[in-house]
């Protein structure tokens, strides 16, 4: 019997894969993306981690190599070519630990706490011990079905939990990770809190400001506010 291949993306292909998978659940109405939304939500200033600043043929050489590999389909139907992921089919894995996935390749190593956090607008967990236990079923997945998507990262000094790290883009550079695993203060995360709704709110704007003037632009209209 023939053991799956384990996925390896490159940081650009797993920035380009979790954009998508955001967008479907976050911005449903301008889903599946053109490469030029698709650009900006990559290159978003907030909820990213890395900050990327990429190029659309950076993205388009990424979708190359992801739609092989049935993790991304260019849909049809539309005069400009637009894309979607098929994430969960094409790793086998439920709804839940897509979501946690997506998170993990957007925003870097997280707690279960705040991972669950940060889903609110994907998938709402009912608890963070359901966090955990998808996360610990990513960590024990078997060889015969690819092998571990996760890994616990080793607790930091000083900090209460320890964090998750995604296997997408193969193993996690320990000294890396754990020089960035510092977690928020408790008595900073209502405040975090806050800043990620703003940032949400701030992304939304920019992409339907973004649609406006590509539709104005199609229409040969002038854009609202102006003469």
């Amino acid at each position: 019997m023939t053991l799956p291949t384990p996925i390896t993306l490159s940081p650009i292909e797993a920035r380009v894969l979790a954009t998508l998978m955001e967008k479907a659940r976050t911005v449903p109405d301008s889903y599946p993306l053109s490469l030029n939304t698709l650009m900006l939500g990559c290159n978003q200033k907030s909820t990213r981690d890395p900050l990327m600043n990429l190029t659309e043929a950076e993205i388009a050489t990424a979708l190359d190599t992801l739609m092989p590999m049935n993790l991304v389909r260019e849909s049809s139907g539309s005069r400009v070519a637009r894309y979607e992921h098929n994430f969960q089919r094409g790793v086998g894995v439920p709804e839940q630990s897509a979501v946690l996935l997506g998170l993990l390749m957007l925003r870097g190593p997280q707690t279960a706490g705040e991972l669950r956090l940060n889903a609110e607008r994907w998938y709402r967990f009912a608890d963070i011990s359901s966090v955990e236990g998808f996360l610990e079923e990513l960590q024990d997945r078997s060889e015969a079905k690819g092998g571990p998507l996760t890994v616990k990262l080793p607790r930091a000094h000083g900090a209460r939990e320890q964090r998750w790290a995604h296997l997408l883009c193969g193993p996690v550079d320990m000294e890396a990770a754990m020089a960035g695993n510092a977690g928020p203060s408790a008595g900073s995360a209502n405040v975090a809190a806050l800043t990620e709704r703003v940032a949400h709110l701030e992304s939304e704007l920019a992409q339907l400001q973004q649609t406006v003037r590509a539709l104005c632009a199609e229409l040969g209209v002038s854009q609202p506010g102006q003469t």
